[in-house]
């Protein structure tokens, strides 16, 4: 196999830009071998989108709620010689989701598999949770196949992939349509959207995805979900405590204003408020279409024919209401299921009848909120910036919608007893620097995986490597992760005792 391509000449001092999870995972490999690591981040503290939001003595996280796949946050703070549980309490929740549908009815999803196959059983009989097992075989097979040939490597071209592991993927069934291969194993339509669903964070309908994206099912619904205790920005938190104990210089509200170039080297980041810190090379972690222009005065025509997968509106509550057929996860769909994809994916409108994602953190943990209270984030999908949606004068109706909605899936008197609120849009989230306002970034289609994806060493500069979301492997947490491994490698060359690690 070929190496691939690292940064040449010296790599003493590297300066990361942002200190996000991406930001904060490479800056942890790369001052575990010795370089000088400064992180510039222009908020007041780590996290970048998985930020923190607190009101009146409600801490609300700004960005993802599930985590998964803890082995990678535990393989970054190795990289210095950190244990996880000195840094982050991390409790099980369990079910990992609770499914509430249109007839009434609800189905939990467990990462134990036998207590899945029981669940099955129980709400569609045996037939269905032979299938279910059947299901696991397939994605667990999936995962182990995309984990170490294509999702945690870097690739310099589509010649870089391994043909036996191609050809494994591909016997899987991991081209076919993602509904269809469900379709193969489970035919409850419940249960098919609940191992289907995940599509969205890839920024496709699961009809339109293949089936090798049911790898993000694997990671939340076989492996497991787990709740930071303080919130997912412990995560990051924690990241940022590692980082600093082992010399990384973490400067916060310090905005990035470009990088210098000297030919086809970076030579020094340049922040807003004037200063020129020098680099041998930098990491950029902000949003790639957006960090291309902006920090490096160019954008590579192939930027400009991006898509992007739809974005979200979130609503934040507060409240002393609580409901006890919730769980911490909660699904609520909708009667309509297709349709909902090809309005907000194809047509660029707002969902006509509603599926959510209403996270009660504070049922795993209390703390988030004053005694007695509870917290509700409400995610809905929604069409990025690129489609004609004025939203200054639809969010607030629609945020109204969604209260009329979330009453009538079962929170009755919530929007009468808010204590506390936020309401985000598209809008909002282009403002903060994300391109097309979309906080899933680009979407997985294929043109746009492994090595279609933009990459994370472009050829076009000698030291600029990009991290995060929008470049490889890419969205999600656990990618995000690996995402700044991946881009501390291009500086280090790979790291010889991480393919051995056992959870691989």
């Amino acid at each position: 196999m070929a190496a691939v391509r690292t940064v040449p000449g010296r790599t003493d001092h590297v300066v990361v830009v942002g200190a996000g999870l991406a930001g904060l995972s490479a800056a942890l490999r790369l001052v575990g071998t010795g370089r000088q690591v400064t992180v510039l981040e222009r908020a007041g503290g780590p996290g970048g989108r998985a930020g923190r939001l607190s009101l009146d003595g409600y801490e609300f996280d700004t960005g993802p709620t599930v985590f998964t796949m803890p082995e990678l946050v535990a393989d970054a703070l190795d990289c210095v010689g950190e244990e996880l549980t000195d840094w982050l309490d991390l409790q099980p929740v369990r079910p990992a989701y609770r499914g509430f549908f249109a007839d009434g009815s609800t189905v939990d999803v467990h990462a134990d598999v036998e207590a899945m196959a029981a669940e099955v059983e129980r709400v569609a009989g045996g037939r269905e949770a032979a299938g279910y097992l059947r299901f696991v075989e397939f994605v667990t097979d999936l995962y182990r196949v995309e984990l170490r040939h294509f999702i945690d490597r870097n690739l310099d071209s589509p010649l870089s992939l391994s043909a036996p592991a191609l050809g494994r993927l591909a016997a899987l069934g991991g081209l076919r349509g993602w509904a269809a291969k469900v379709g193969e194993y489970l035919h409850d339509e419940r249960l098919r959207r609940l191992f289907s669903f995940q599509a969205m964070y890839a920024g496709l309908s699961p009809y339109d995805a293949r089936a090798l994206y049911a790898v993000i099912a694997y990671m939340d619904s076989v492996a497991g979900v787990l709740a930071p205790v303080g919130g997912m920005h412990a995560l990051p938190q924690a990241l940022a405590g590692a980082a600093g104990k082992h010399g990384v210089d973490l400067r916060y509200g310090c905005a990035v204003e470009r990088i210098e170039l000297t030919g086809r080297r970076a030579s020094a980041v340049l922040t807003a408020d004037g200063e020129r810190i020098p680099a041998d090379a930098v990491v950029v972690t902000a949003d790639l279409p957006t960090a291309w222009p902006a920090l490096l005065g160019c954008e590579p025509k192939r930027l400009r024919r991006l898509r992007f997968a739809p974005s979200c509106v979130v609503l934040q509550l507060g409240s002393a209401r609580s409901y006890d057929r919730l769980t911490h996860h909660n699904i609520h769909f909708g009667s309509a299921w297709r349709e909902t994809f090809r309005d907000v994916i194809d047509r660029g409108r707002l969902m006509r009848d509603p599926s959510l994602l209403v996270t009660n953190a504070t049922r795993t943990d209390p703390t988030l909120a004053p005694a007695g209270r509870h917290t509700y984030h409400v995610l809905a999908p929604a069409p990025h910036t690129g489609w004609d949606i004025d939203w200054a004068a639809i969010g607030p109706r629609y945020r109204d919608e969604l209260m009329s909605t979330l009453e009538v899936r079962g929170y009755a008197g919530l929007a009468d007893d808010i204590e506390v609120e936020r309401f985000i849009t598209p809008a909002d989230w282009a403002a903060t620097g994300l391109a097309a306002g979309a906080p899933f970034s680009l979407a997985h289609t294929l043109a746009q995986t492994g090595p279609f994806r933009p990459r994370n060493y472009p050829r076009g500069w000698d030291n600029v490597v990009f991290a995060g979301s929008a470049t490889t492997p890419g969205v999600g947490v656990p990618m995000v992760l690996v995402s700044g491994r991946l881009a501390a490698e291009r500086i280090t060359g790979p790291d010889p005792a991480y393919r051995s690690r056992a959870w691989l």
